[in-house]
C-alpha cells in the first residue's frame, strides 16, 4: 500500500520497532511525517517510493545498478527461478512452524522476489528486506505488502536490533556471520542459497559469466563462524528454456555486468541459439543459530 503524503508506509511502519539507528544503535521510532529518528536525534527520510536508506559511515558501495535491477527483474518475473524461490520459501515456512518467532530478513534482497515469496508462506509474519542499491530497494518496498525496504550495507554492522528476525534469507548475497547471528532470534534460522559449479555452465563461457568457486562451501563454512549448526542442505536443479533476451537478461542481472558491457553481451548472444536450455543448479542450506 503506497503511504500519503506525511505518512509513514505500512509496512515500514509496522517493523519500525526492529529497526536500530545505524549510527549510535538507538532504538528507531517516528519522527513527523516521512521521517525515522533515534532518541539522540539522529534522523531519516523515507524516500518517495516508500524505501528508508539506514546507510551510515563510510561511502557504501554502489549495488546493482538500475540497469542490473531491471534485468533481474524480467528474469524473476519470466518464473525462471520459481524452483529456487519454492524452495527457499519452503525452508521458511518449516521454521515457522515449528512456532519460533521473529521477522523474515533478507539480506542483499534486491527487488526481494524471495522475501515476497517466503511472505506468501508465512501469513503471521513480517518481512524486512535489506540492499544498498536504491534501484533494487524501489522495487523491493512494492515487493509485497508485508515487506519492508531498508537501506543497508550487508558487510557492516546492520541497522537491525538483536534478535529481531525469526529467518534471515542470503540468496546469492554477502554473509557475515557475526551479525547475522546477532540479529537472529534464539530458535531463528538462517537460509543461504549458492550457486553450485555448474550453474548456468551453458552460458558461462558463451556470455563470459564469472565462475562459480569451487571451494565456495569452504568460504561460506569461514564466513558463518561458529555462531551456526548446519540443519539441512538440498540441491535444487532444473532446466530454463531461455529466448536470447532471456538470455542476455540473466547475464546481465549478475556481477559479471560489471565486467561485460550490454552491447558486447548482446554481440556475445547473437552467436547462441535463438532458444537454449539452461542448468540451474543451487544449493540451499539451513542453518540453525547456536
Amino acid at each position: 500500500m503506497t503511504a500519503e503524503a506525511g505518512e509513514l508506509p505500512e509496512a515500514l511502519a509496522a517493523v519500525l520497532a526492529l529497526l536500530r539507528c545505524p549510527h549510535c544503535a538507538g532504538p528507531l521510532g517516528p519522527g513527523g511525517g516521512r521521517v525515522v529518528r533515534c532518541p539522540a536525534g539522529h534522523a531519516f527520510d523515507v524516500a518517495r517510493q516508500g524505501h528508508l536508506s539506514l546507510l551510515a559511515g563510510r561511502r557504501a558501495p554502489a549495488g546493482d545498478t538500475a540497469a542490473m535491477v531491471a534485468a533481474r527483474e524480467r528474469v524473476l518475473a519470466g518464473g525462471h527461478f520459481e524452483p529456487l524461490s519454492a524452495a527457499v520459501a519452503a525452508a521458511v515456512a518449516a521454521a515457522a512452524a515449528e512456532g519460533g518467532a521473529g521477522a523474515i530478513v533478507e539480506v542483499g534482497a534486491g527487488t526481494a522476489h524471495h522475501l515476497a515469496r517466503a511472505l506468501e508462506r508465512a501469513p503471521e509474519r513480517r518481512g524486512i528486506a535489506l540492499d544498498v542499491s536504491r534501484p533494487a530497494l524501489r522495487r523491493a518496498a512494492r515487493a509485497h505488502p508485508r515487506a519492508a525496504a531498508v537501506g543497508a550495507d550487508a558487510w557492516r554492522p546492520l541497522p537491525l536490533r538483536d534478535g529481531v528476525a525469526g529467518a534471515v534469507l542470503c540468496v546469492f548475497a554477502p554473509r557475515h556471520g557475526p551479525e547475522l547471528h546477532r540479529v537472529l532470534a534464539p530458535g531463528g534460522v538462517l537460509v543461504v542459497a549458492t550457486p553450485e559449479p555448474g550453474h548456468l555452465a551453458e552460458l558461462r563461457g558463451a556470455l563470459g559469466l564469472l565462475d562459480v568457486d569451487p571451494r565456495k562451501p569452504q568460504r561460506l563454512a569461514r564466513r558463518l563462524g561458529d555462531g551456526f549448526a548446519p540443519r539441512s542442505s538440498a540441491r535444487v536443479a532444473w532446466t530454463m528454456r531461455l529466448d536470447r533476451e532471456a538470455q542476455v537478461a540473466l547475464a546481465a542481472m549478475g556481477p559479471s555486468a560489471f565486467h561485460v558491457e550490454a552491447a558486447e553481451l548482446e554481440r556475445r548472444a547473437a552467436a547462441l541459439p535463438a532458444r537454449l536450455d539452461v542448468t540451474a543448479a543451487v544449493t540451499v542450506a539451513v542453518y540453525d543459530r547456536r
